[in-house]
């Protein structure tokens, strides 16, 4: 098996804290079996002891009984051994920490062997790899497939009540959002399988559309329950990078590379920041009009006076810069990626604030439009359809048919209007707004672990900071049937590290203990730099003895 690259500091620190964790969680998956084991010896033994006559084993003795079965449940150095640091009872396996996590440490080894899968798929020889190929009437075929499969066996029509008026209204509620990212990520996703280039301009709005939801969720998350704690930051945080993190650690890549990573926790933080500033005042109209205005401002001073981007930016380079390894490619500056990416829907998530905030009142109106007479109620969805219909015609004609090049540059300025177009249509009467496909629900909540695993386990670039051109191959010369395995595993690993991420962010993010979330992010820093030191040595061992 060949790897491709050095070995780094970053993934010798990835094995030196996994292979312990492993080894850990194997002793603790030990340990919870033989109590089980012993437990049921004693049910067994006390059951007959009552069919013999015999008198009820006393608490004392059954504690006994335990402890001289190796449990130490109630032993003095289980005793003691709660007041010390988890991370010292860890280092000793004290085995009543190790049971008492076991569920953690299987959930950290197994986020660890997935990682190692990622590195198996695309930093080595070990599975191979094919070219792409584009079929139109084959993409078509295979999205639509999904789409009546999906209509006839996830199709489901919610009864939820609106929040706001209490009545069946469901205007822009989370079961259709889920299924709006479901249905542009599959789009999006055999984009980048197929190389379908042809609808590049349809992938932009389909990423200003993830955008817009980071200002609507944020902001009607903040604006309603006026939650600006630490614990929910950090959780915030933690569900947006800890996957990239890890994998820009143990596959050597650049945090811009998953450029979705950074996009979304850089306009999280600009809303968390407009809300945040001055949160008492949020309740007055005025208020709000200002901070949004603000935020228009803050994006037109960063991204549309020549030089300030880079003033404010050129600090964080190292965190935001990217060049691709590929000697084709022109050589732009290292934030020039950052700058084009971050750029492109540099407004719309201030459109999504603004859709937050008149939420309510749409919801109103629609419960009001709902009320009245059957002749005016058809009479004004009519006229919101043919206006959106005719709306989107003319943005159709005239700004997405435009050359790839020309439409980047008009795409800040009118993807909010497609966008528009899709919410009025979407939501123009009771039962459309009610009704949704659950599949695309559901992979809609796994959206950001199906953007990040694409890139190591169904295509691969086999370098650091490549761009995936290839496709993971293990049926070779059998393209269709390959693709149903490896998306078939891609979908599974996804669902997955989704699983693990809420997982461990509920272990090491508490949601009401500040003290608790402190501690644990000072000792993940100790622990970080500890292994990262010790990678370095390890890395200089080699040199020192040739």
């Amino acid at each position: 098996m060949v790897i491709s690259g050095p070995v780094t500091p970053g993934q010798v620190f990835f094995l030196i804290g996994i292979i312990p964790t492993i080894a850990a969680w194997i002793y603790s998956e030990f340990l919870e079996y033989k109590r089980n084991s012993i437990s049921s010896k004693v049910r067994r033994s006390d059951v007959n002891l009552v069919e013999m006559g015999n008198d009820v084993v006393k608490e004392d003795d059954r504690a006994v009984l335990l402890e001289g079965g190796g449990l130490q449940s109630a032993s003095p150095r289980s005793k003691n051994s709660s007041a010390t640091s988890p991370i010292f009872r860890f280092l000793v396996m004290d085995e009543s920490f190790l049971v008492e996590n076991r569920l953690t440490l299987r959930a950290i080894a197994e986020f660890g062997i997935l990682l190692v899968y990622f590195f198996l798929c695309d930093r080595t020889d070990f599975f191979g790899s094919s070219k792409k190929s584009y079929n139109r009437d084959l993409f078509l075929f295979l999205y639509f497939l999904l789409i009546i499969v999906s209509a006839m066996t996830s199709f489901k029509v919610h009864n939820d009540k609106s929040p706001v008026s209490g009545k069946s209204i469901l205007y822009l509620n989370r079961h259709q959002t889920e299924e709006w990212k479901g249905w542009m990520q599959v789009l999006f996703l055999m984009y980048h399988y197929f190389a379908a280039s042809e609808i590049y301009n349809a992938i932009r709005i389909f990423i200003a559309a993830y955008v817009w939801m980071t200002g609507f969720g944020n902001f009607s998350y903040y604006y309603v329950r006026k939650d600006f704690s630490l614990a929910r930051f950090a959780q915030m945080m933690w569900r947006l990078n800890f996957l990239v993190l890890f994998c820009c650690v143990v596959l050597n890549n650049n945090y811009t590379l998953y450029y979705i990573c950074p996009m979304h926790t850089l306009f999280t933080l600009m809303v968390y920041g407009a809300l945040g500033i001055l949160n008492k005042y949020n309740e007055v109209g005025m208020a709000i009009a200002l901070k949004i205005i603000a935020c228009f401002l803050v994006v037109i001073l960063v991204w549309e006076v020549p030089g300030v981007f880079e003033l404010v930016w050129s600090p964080f380079t190292f965190l935001l810069g990217y060049s691709d390894p590929d000697p084709s490619k022109p050589k732009f500056p290292l934030l020039h990626e950052w700058h084009f990416r971050s750029g492109l829907d540099r407004y719309i998530w201030i459109v999504g604030m603004i859709y937050a905030y008149y939420h309510p009142t749409v919801e109103r109106w629609m419960e009001k439009l709902e009320e009245a007479e059957w002749k005016r109620r058809l009479l004004i969805k009519g006229a919101v359809i043919s206006t959106s219909l005719t709306v989107g015609y003319l943005w159709f004609e005239y700004v997405y048919k435009l050359d790839k090049i020309t439409y980047n540059k008009y795409h800040p300025y009118t993807s909010w209007i497609p966008i528009t177009v899709y919410i009025s249509l979407r939501n123009v009467t009771q039962h459309l707004r009610s009704c949704t496909l659950t599949l695309f629900a559901w992979l809609g909540k796994i959206t950001l672990e199906t953007y990040i695993s694409q890139i190591h386990i169904w295509l691969r670039s086999g370098i650091p900071d490549g761009q995936p051109k290839l496709l993971l191959s293990l049926i070779p010369d059998y393209p269709m049937l390959n693709f149903m395995l490896t998306t078939s595993i891609y979908i599974v690993v996804s669902h997955r590290l989704f699983n693990l991420t809420n997982t461990l962010k509920n272990a090491f993010v508490p949601s009401k203990d500040n003290k608790r979330l402190f501690n644990n992010m000072i000792s993940a820093a100790v622990i970080s730099s500890v292994l990262y030191s010790l990678s370095f040595v390890f890395l200089k061992f080699p040199r020192i003895w040739v």
